[in-house]
């Protein structure tokens, strides 16, 4: 496997692969996933039981295969970890990042309120880290949007150009963001110290 050019992974590592820094929102809104499963609920369990978020949103459908939607699974390994499930709304027909948010709207609309709403935690994989916020921030540009990007390869985040799967993910990944700009799938998100957004891959 032929090792990338150093400044095409400095470019992913500090606009693609992001986080930000957490304090308490009102939602933890949980991206859909059949990978990585038990770390995302893990990881979003701790964020309940530390008082980071009081509710939790789960969004994903059912993917081929399946007889359980995404969010179902998730939801039930979350109640098994201690969050009541009066605590969890679900949404279980997206196929896709855009239809996690957009179809999760109306549902939070109709449990909470929107406008009741004015910050949330956003939980996703490690690859797909910026594209979260942006989606989030195309459908729903009013609230504070922060981010957990949850890691489940067995390499370390920084050796993560070392990893043929993941490797190869994060390149398609980064191939993504232009086109999806231009067919209005994502707005830009402003994090501190990032200067540039990708036109291609090369």
């Amino acid at each position: 496997m032929a090792k990338l050019d150093q400044k095409l992974i400095d470019a992913i590592n500090s606009y693609l692969l992001v986080r930000t820094e957490l304090e308490p929102a009102d939602l933890g809104f949980v991206f859909g996933t059949r990978h990585g499963v038990e770390k995302f609920c893990d990881e979003t369990a701790r964020l309940w039981h530390e008082g980071y978020f009081p509710r939790v949103h789960v969004t994903g459908g059912l993917t081929p295969g399946d007889t359980r939607t995404e969010a179902a699974v998730m939801a039930g390994l979350l109640v098994a970890r201690g969050i009541p499930k009066g605590c969890i709304t679900l949404e279980q027909r997206a196929t896709n990042t855009g239809e996690n948010v957009k179809f999760s709207l109306p549902v939070l609309e109709a449990e909470f309120g929107i406008r009741n709403l004015s910050s949330v935690i956003a939980i996703g994989k490690f690859r797909t880290s910026r594209r979260y916020l942006m989606t989030l921030h195309r459908h729903w540009p009013e609230v504070r949007k922060m981010l957990v990007p949850i890691h489940y390869h067995d390499v370390p985040r920084e050796r993560w150009d070392d990893h043929v799967e993941l490797r190869e993910e994060i390149l398609a990944e980064w191939r993504r963001i232009a086109p999806y700009f231009e067919k209005g799938f994502i707005r830009e998100v402003d994090l501190p110290g990032i200067e540039f957004r990708p036109e291609s891959a090369s």
